[in-house]
């Protein structure tokens, strides 16, 4: 059974850094799609990063660009992303998605880590 957990939330101040880690059993998921989204309250969840299948290419939303980084260790079979120079507007539940191998689309989904940041 494929399954995402996320972990590393938690309540930051504005400025400060958080490390997600989003770790993946069932298989292996070194060929697949890797994205992490974000849903904030009375909001619709929106795409923050993506790692690609083939050459780890990275793509962000312009919101985050610059500041968080998302990266992958396949002898752990995890997925990260690196946030820095946090600020309230990135507080929401984070969601980290994975592909089939050699594919685009996310077939699986996390249940989620809260990150808060304060003012």
């Amino acid at each position: 059974q494929v399954q995402l957990i996320e972990s590393g939330g938690g309540l930051v101040q504005a400025g400060g850094s958080l490390r997600l880690s989003c770790a993946a059993s069932g298989r292996s998921f070194s060929n697949s799609a890797m994205g992490w989204f974000r849903q904030a309250p009375g909001k619709e969840r929106e795409f923050v990063a993506r790692l690609s299948w083939n050459r780890d290419n990275t793509y962000y939303a312009d919101s985050v660009k610059g500041r968080f980084t998302i990266s992958r260790d396949n002898t752990k079979n995890t997925v990260y992303l690196q946030m820095n120079s946090l600020k309230p507007e990135d507080t929401a539940v984070y969601y980290c998605a994975a592909s089939n191998p050699f594919r685009d689309e996310y077939n699986y989904w996390g249940r989620g880590t809260q990150v808060t940041v304060s003012s």
